[in-house]
C-alpha cells in the first residue's frame, strides 16, 4: 500500500458543468493551448517586423486543417475504434472524447500555414519558425487532456510516479490485477515539451536559427523524445515491422527534420532580414524631394507670413 503513496491518481472527471453548457477538460485543454500558441507567435511575428493581427490571419486557416488532419490521421490509425460490428462510424467526428494525433495535426497544420503565409505576405518557414515555442507549449498543455480522459498511459511500472487507472478502464490490461501502477506518458510528453521550449529559444539565439532552421530542430527534437515515449504507450494501434505507426511517424519527423535543417543551411548561409515574401512588406512612405521641397517652401511662406504679422 506504501507504493501508492506518491502515485498519481486519475481524475474521476473529464468535464464540468458551466451554465447551460457541459465544458470539456480535453477540449478545453486543447482551445487554450491553441490560444497561447497564437499569442506566443504573434509576439515572435512583432519582434521579426510583422505587422499586428499577422499570426491572427495565419491561424484561421492553420488551426482548422491542423485540427481536421490530427483527427484524421488518428481515425485512419485506430480504424477498428470507429469501423466494423458494433461501432459507431459517426465517433470519428467526436474530437472531444479524444483522439488527435499530433503528426497529422503537423502536416496538415503546415499546409493550411502556407495558405495563410502567402496570403498574408509571409515566408512559411519564417512563420514555422516563429510558432514553434508555442507549438510545444500547446502540446505540453493539450497533453493534460489525456490524463482527465484517462487514456493513452504507458506500460507496468513500479515507479513512485506511476499513475493509477480504474480497472474498468476500457483499456486496461487483461489479466493485470486491480491496482497496478501504468507510465504517465502524457506527464513525459508534456515535460519534453516544455523543456523543449527552454533548449529551442537557447539554440535559436546561440546559433541564429532562422530560414526554418527552428522549426526543423523543433521536428528533430520533438520526435525523439516521441520515440520513446510513444514505445511504451499500451493504447491499440496499428504495428509496421514490429514498431508502432506512431513511432515511424516520430523517426520520420527526425528523418525530414535532418534533412529540412541541412537544406535550408546549404540554401541559405547570411541573414534572414526580413520574414516577408519580397515585394510584400508594408510600403512606409518615403518623402521624394519635390515633397520636401514643398515643405521647406511651406514652412518659410509660413515663417514669412508670422513676420509679416507681428510687423503689422
Amino acid at each position: 500500500m506504501n507504493r501508492f503513496i506518491a502515485s498519481i491518481p486519475s481524475p474521476t472527471v473529464n468535464n464540468f458543468q458551466a451554465g447551460p453548457f457541459l465544458i470539456r477538460f480535453y477540449a478545453l485543454f486543447i482551445i487554450v493551448g491553441i490560444v497561447l500558441a497564437i499569442v506566443a507567435s504573434a509576439i515572435r511575428l512583432r519582434n521579426r517586423g510583422a505587422k499586428a493581427g499577422l499570426a491572427v490571419d495565419i491561424a484561421i486557416w492553420t488551426v482548422p486543417f491542423g485540427i481536421a488532419g490530427a483527427r484524421l490521421f488518428h481515425v485512419l490509425t485506430h480504424a477498428n475504434d470507429y469501423f466494423g460490428t458494433g461501432k459507431n462510424p459517426l465517433a470519428m467526428f467526436y474530437i472531444w472524447e479524444g483522439g488527435l494525433a499530433i503528426y497529422g495535426g503537423l502536416i496538415f497544420g503546415a499546409i493550411g500555414a502556407y495558405i495563410g503565409a502567402r496570403m498574408a505576405g509571409i515566408k512559411f518557414f519564417a512563420y514555422a519558425d516563429a510558432l514553434v515555442p508555442g507549438l510545444l507549449l500547446a502540446q505540453a498543455i493539450g497533453r493534460w487532456g489525456n490524463f482527465f480522459n484517462n487514456e493513452l498511459f504507458g506500460t507496468p511500472t513500479s515507479l513512485p510516479w506511476g499513475l493509477e487507472i480504474p480497472q474498468d478502464n476500457a483499456a486496461y490490461p487483461v489479466g493485470l490485477p486491480a491496482g497496478q501502477l501504468f507510465q504517465p506518458t502524457f506527464l513525459y510528453e508534456s515535460l519534453w515539451s516544455l523543456l523543449g521550449i527552454f533548449v529551442l529559444l537557447w539554440a535559436e539565439k546561440r546559433f541564429n536559427l532562422q530560414w526554418g532552421k527552428m522549426f526543423a530542430s523543433y521536428l528533430i527534437y520533438y520526435s525523439f523524445g516521441r520515440i520513446f515515449i510513444e514505445s511504451i504507450r499500451l493504447d491499440p494501434a496499428y504495428v509496421f515491422l514490429g514498431l508502432r505507426t506512431n513511432v515511424w511517424s516520430a523517426i520520420g519527423g527526425v528523418a525530414l527534420g535532418i534533412a529540412l535543417f541541412w537544406y535550408q543551411s546549404r540554401k541559405h548561409t547570411g541573414v534572414e532580414l526580413s520574414i516577408y515574401l519580397p515585394g510584400r512588406a508594408p510600403v512606409t512612405h518615403i518623402e521624394t524631394a519635390e515633397e520636401a521641397a514643398a515643405d521647406i517652401e511651406e514652412a518659410l511662406e509660413s515663417s514669412t507670413d508670422e513676420v509679416q504679422s507681428k510687423s503689422e
